[in-house]
């Protein structure tokens, strides 16, 4: 026995490095308020949660709370999270713990010992706890969240260790995190790996990678030659191999192959990673815009912040996906995750769904902003570097990341040598990290700032400037040689009719694509000037992007809600107030070269979409019943939509409308719930408290198309209905069994009901 015992002790440090990767997003413990270290083991009041979790979605919404209006008056405040973890290593192995976000002014602790702190919520970090536990003995780990500076952000950040957590363990010499950078050119794959070595003694490692197709099947792989790297060196190593007949990334064909990459030192692998990625080429022409793969493609984009309104800001892939796809069917193929690096899981997401995407680091650089005056400006001096750095490291190897910016309408003057630097380290910074993609920033007023005229524009790679359409025009009217994108941009026909019909202009980012939290004035706790509002429903804004974005025949309608014109544009046929709504003015959206309208079976006349983008308006005799709407090319029906006038509603209606089944923190199915009449369909007039009881699955969050909708929270059991719908949100309990969601009408006597099961 002591000879093995004595066998398996020499052999540890030869069988140590490969790497183990273990999620801890599961059994933390949570604890609202603040406490110093001495007091968290005495402590009570803790509650068990998974992350990621935010704690301010789960708050009351309060006029006087300090976030004010750019938080969506939701809580902010201090909080601690803590576990146990096993510590498990051999003698020349390392443990880490990697976070991809933790919002904000995050103090991890390791056995009461600080292993690192960072301000910013949105980038990852990576602490080396190796030195601050006793291999073998748990650990317990304790994060200090600190949100309570406020007001911080213009739009709602949530609070907490809102996305995922690992606990890594790597050989001591192992490639860094985001350390591997991979790029496509010229038929050819080029693979770098940062690589540490935190032993005591030099180590001999050589650079090897195998690249897989989507069955797996070995494409190319690659070995490097031995590099010698010393004691705490950090050393770049290289390779490359072409790739024959690529099967290229596209948006409508986003193939993703497998990397594998490791570092042996002759004898063994002692790490290694494995990456997702996609081959692409890209370009930003000046004359022609945007080329993906040799092709000339316009980028119809949304700017979108990190919330999903019920959800707060941790929140599960399938919600993601399920939005996404509601954007896809306008036509949208671009993203800028505004303003501020996006969560792994999310560009992940747009990988395999075929989005092409604009990362973006920073509101702020040193001056601040109103309803955000403590916000990163507080931080930018210090932390600009690393945190430019986490973000690039961690979207370099996404093929849907198509461009970079570094600001979005900063208010530090930039018509003074200094602001000339500060853009420069930036951008120059970007291109030592990443050299494939161009740097932009979304410029603010730039005509009045002087950035047009005092030589600033001409350092960006990419021009992009946010609205005034016509001066980012005149600007390249000016200078012909500058690529040009909008990056942001409103709804309106003059800025689609521009992108239209000017072949330089890359893409343009609509404010926004989707209802968020925050950046709106009480009663209002919502931004809802959109494409989608916040469960994920269609507006008649959207409606008319996609008439604009698709090719595929489709004709839509919408009608302004009061008579004759007025008030806002909705797409039922069933008014408020039947007695005074006797004349329809009516919007008709389409792709197609002809629409006509009909109601109760009479034709209201056949028209010709006009040229210039606008809708086609009917204004009609109102009248109960259907109305139908045609498109027509080659005068052959192509496209036709339908709605009816609802009767009285007779029950509740649950339907499943997205999502995915399964118990992790990213499988939560959506449910629709709505007040509905005999014939199933949504009763718009007819709001009432609805209040689920749901078995086999957790009622996660509920919601509401409502901006206004404060006054309940969206973890309660009970919810307002908002123009006849809600949804749910609902994860299974176990990964087998029935599922059963029952509604009732709590606010009234004559209580509707409904039940579904699947």
């Amino acid at each position: 026995m002591r000879k093995i015992l004595f066998a398996l002790t020499i052999l540890m440090p030869l069988l140590a490095g490969a790497r183990d990767v273990q999620s801890i997003d599961n059994g933390w413990q949570f604890l609202l308020g603040d406490l110093s270290l001495e007091e968290l083991d005495g402590s009570t009041g803790w509650r068990q949660v998974d992350v990621p979790h935010d704690w301010s979605i789960e708050g009351e919404f309060d006029r006087s709370n300090p976030t004010g209006q750019g938080g969506a008056y939701l809580p902010a405040g201090i909080g601690w999270y803590r576990k146990t973890i096993k510590t498990d290593i051999a003698p020349n192995e390392r443990l880490f713990l990697e976070f991809d976000g933790v919002m904000a002014c995050s103090s991890v602790y390791v056995n009461g010992k600080l292993a690192g702190y960072r301000p910013n919520g949105y980038v990852g970090f990576t602490y080396d706890v190796t030195e601050l536990i006793t291999p073998g003995k748990d650990a317990v780990v304790a994060v200090r969240v600190d949100n309570s500076v406020q007001p911080a952000s213009r739009w709602y950040t949530g609070s907490g260790i809102n996305r995922h957590v690992r606990l890594v363990r790597k050989n001591a010499c192992h490639i860094s995190m985001n350390g591997v950078f991979v790029s496509f050119d010229d038929g050819k794959l080029n693979v770098k790996a940062t690589v540490s070595n935190t032993s005591d003694k030099s180590r001999k490692v050589k650079l090897q990678f195998v690249l897989k197709d989507a069955d797996g099947k070995v494409v190319t792989r690659e070995n490097g030659s031995d590099v010698q790297i010393a004691p705490g060196e950090r050393t770049e190593l290289t390779s490359n191999a072409a790739v024959k007949s690529p099967h290229l990334w596209s948006l409508d064909d986003p193939y993703l192959y497998t990397l594998e990459v490791s570092i042996s030192d002759g004898r063994k692998e002692i790490d290694s990673e494995t990456i997702t990625t996609g081959l692409r080429t890209i370009r930003f022409d000046n004359e022609n815009g945007f080329f993906l793969n040799g092709q000339n493609i316009k980028m119809y984009g949304v700017c979108l912040h990190s919330d999903a309104g019920a959800l707060g800001t941790a929140v599960p892939a399938s919600v993601w996906e399920y939005r996404l796809l509601q954007l896809r069917k306008l036509g949208v193929n671009a993203i800028r995750m505004a303003h501020n690096p996006a969560d792994p899981a999310f560009m992940e997401l747009c990988d395999r769904m075929g989005f092409l995407f604009m990362a973006e680091s920073f509101d702020t650089w040193n001056s601040p902003k109103n309803h955000a005056e403590k916000g990163y400006n507080l931080y930018f001096d210090e932390w600009w570097e690393a945190d430019t750095r986490a973000m690039v490291e961690q979207a370099r190897n996404h093929p849907c990341v198509v461009i970079y910016s570094i600001g979005n309408e900063i208010r530090d003057n930039l018509n003074t040598a200094e602001g000339f630097e500060k853009y420069r380290k930036q951008q120059n910074m970007i291109h030592s990290l990443d050299s494939t993609r161009p740097v932009t920033m979304a410029l603010f007023r730039p005509n009045s700032s002087g950035v047009y005229k005092n030589g600033f524009a001409e350092m960006m790679d990419v021009v992009g400037q946010n609205y005034r359409v016509d001066e980012l025009k005149a600007y390249h009217d000016a200078h012909p040689e500058k690529a040009i994108i909008g990056t942001e941009n409103t709804h309106d026909v003059q800025s689609w009719l521009m992108l239209r019909d000017d072949p330089s202009l890359c893409g343009q980012f609509l404010w926004a694509g989707i209802d968020y939290l925050g950046e709106a004035a009480w009663p209002q706790v919502m931004w809802s000037t959109a494409l989608l509002d916040v469960t994920g429903g269609v507006k008649p804004a959207g409606m008319q992007r996609a008439s604009w974005w698709t090719s595929e025949p489709m004709v839509a309608f919408a009608r302004h809600a009061d008579n004759n014109g007025a008030g806002e544009l909705i797409s039922d046929w069933t008014p408020a107030d039947m007695d005074t709504y006797d004349q329809a003015v009516i919007e008709v959206y389409s792709n197609c070269q002809e629409v006509d309208l009909w109601i109760n079976g009479e034709p209201q006349g056949r028209r010709l979409m006009p040229d210039n983008a606008r809708p086609a308006i009917y204004n009609v005799n109102y009248y109960q019943g259907i109305i139908d709407v045609r498109g027509y090319n080659d005068g052959v029906l192509a496209a036709k939509c339908y709605t009816v006038t609802v009767g009285n509603p007779t029950h509740i209606g649950i339907e499943k409308i997205g999502g995915k089944a399964g118990t992790g923190f990213d499988d939560v199915e959506i449910l629709s719930v709505f007040i509905a009449d005999g014939e199933g369909n949504v009763c718009p007039n007819n709001d009432c408290r609805i209040e689920l009881s749901v078995s086999g699955a957790e009622l996660i969050a509920v919601d509401n198309a409502d901006v206004m909708a404060h006054d309940t929270s969206h973890k309660s059991t009970a919810f307002n209905t908002y123009h006849g719908r809600m949804i749910a949100y609902i994860r299974r309990t176990s990964a087998s069994g029935k599922v059963t969601v029952t509604a009732t009408d709590c606010s009234s006597a004559a209580a509707l009901k409904g039940s579904v099961s699947f």
